[in-house]
């Protein structure tokens, strides 16, 4: 059952970076230096979604989660400070995404401390 909700909340992460991809590309549709940053951003979203996906069906590697726990935790930092700098921190956004990271990074730390 854990392996599962492990597997939604990469699953939740994607569709959160798919999402940013999407707002970023309209709201900052005018401005190309400002978009480039944006969707550098949900790139690397991306790419920790699916870390987060192999780490998921990778539970003796824990090197590899010690990655993906790092990068997790890298994502709820961003996402807090996205909070402050838009001042405020119970914006849907700054809530999903910081669920979500602290989610990935204690099925990141278990499957670390080899115990998934």
């Amino acid at each position: 059952m854990l392996k599962i909700v492990d597997r939604i909340l990469a699953g939740l992460l994607l569709l959160g970076a798919i999402g940013h991809t999407f707002g970023v590309s309209r709201f900052y549709a005018g401005q190309p230096m400002l978009l480039f940053w944006a969707l550098s951003a949900g790139a690397i979203t991306f790419l920790l979604a699916a870390l987060n996906f192999m780490r998921a069906g990778r539970p003796g590697d824990r090197n590899f989660a010690w990655v993906t726990v790092a990068g997790t935790l890298c994502q709820l930092v961003i996402t807090l400070r996205f909070g402050v700098l838009i001042g405020n921190m119970l914006d849907p956004r700054v809530i999903f995404f910081s669920l979500v990271s602290l989610g990935l990074a204690g099925f990141g730390v278990r499957t670390a401390l080899g115990r998934a």
